[in-house]
């Protein structure tokens, strides 16, 4: 990496709202040096980060994109190839979400859908388009996994949920096996509950939760020289 700490762009997805785990991570990274490539389903939620980030001195351009539509994850590499080169020093797949499901028998077809939609789709498609990026920038790859793709995890009322997130686990694993000869490098985080706006409001204050800055100084770390050995990993924040 450069004096910077970054020899090319970072590509984040999920950048979201004020009070979300996205904030906090890109805040950080642009702290570290980053020049940040902010992308959310939103135009205007990836502009208001960004503007928060250059308001503070530091170098941030958002871009809205449907990451579960192919051509406009498509559209959105030849964009980001035209506008600012072709590497990264990083992506960091932030995007996904969360929903309930109950028992099985209970369950709607649409909520699984839904979720390997949100979670594998989006983190397979942006890895595809991304992956020359990131070979040219010698990068690293942070997919956000959960506590619950983990072993002995409770699953029950979140199946869905958890099988997406192992698939986002799996792909890791693929990336990790195939890509680190050319060198990129590929981890996973997989926190419990973050203390984020939406989590307080649907879940209260008591809780055990991992701080956004904890995840945010895990992700600064796989994306940085100092984990240059590290790949295939998934790290457990709890």
């Amino acid at each position: 990496m450069s004096r910077s700490g970054f020899r090319a762009p970072v590509l984040l997805t999920g950048a979201g709202r004020e009070g979300q785990v996205g904030e906090v991570v890109a805040r950080t990274l642009a702290e570290r040096g980053a020049t940040l490539l902010l992308v959310d389903r939103g135009e205007d939620q990836a502009r208001n980060r960004a503007a928060a980030l250059t308001n503070a001195g530091h170098r941030a351009f958002p871009f809205g994109c449907d990451l579960a539509d192919a051509s406009a994850v498509t559209d959105l590499g030849n964009r980001i190839r035209r506008e600012h080169g072709d590497a990264l020093s990083a992506l960091v797949h932030v995007a996904g979400g969360f929903a309930m499901t109950g028992s099985l028998s209970d369950s709607d077809v649409e909520t699984w859908h839904r979720m390997f939609t949100i979670n594998s789709t989006t983190a397979f498609l942006v890895t595809r388009t991304f992956l020359p990026f990131l070979r040219s920038g010698q990068g690293s790859i942070v997919y956000f996994a959960s506590e619950a793709a983990l072993p002995g995890a409770r699953i029950g009322s979140i199946a869905a949920y958890a099988a997406a997130k192992a698939g986002v686990v799996t792909l890791m694993h693929a990336v990790a096996q195939l890509e680190r000869s050319n060198g990129v490098r590929a981890n996973a985080i997989a926190p419990t509950s973050i203390r984020t706006a939406a989590n307080v409001q649907s879940m209260g204050e008591n809780v055990r939760y991992v701080e956004r800055e904890e995840v945010a100084a895990a992700v600064a770390y796989l994306c940085s020289d100092e984990a240059s050995a590290v790949t295939g990993q998934v790290i457990a924040l709890s």
